[in-house]
């Protein structure tokens, strides 16, 4: 999730400048399919199928996605 302050955990999601770039506004632009996005803090960075990156607003992500559980199995 961008926060518009964790710029190291993004560049190393997006492996940057590849995929995304910064500007001075705490917004992160991101290098997508469809051209470029522009990324505010809040919103969540998701990486497709095909290795693609787009921004996701916490409200659509909220919606569409389900929390991840590792199970754990004994050995």
């Amino acid at each position: 999730r961008w926060t518009g302050a964790n710029y190291a955990d993004m560049e190393t999601f997006l492996e940057s400048p590849h995929n995304g770039s910064f500007d001075t506004n705490s917004r992160l632009c991101i290098h997508t399919l469809e051209g470029n996005m522009t990324a505010l803090p809040g919103n969540w960075i998701v990486r497709g199928v095909a290795g693609e990156y787009y921004p996701v607003c916490d409200g659509i992500f909220q919606a569409t996605y389900e929390p991840y559980e590792v199970m754990h199995h004994p050995v």
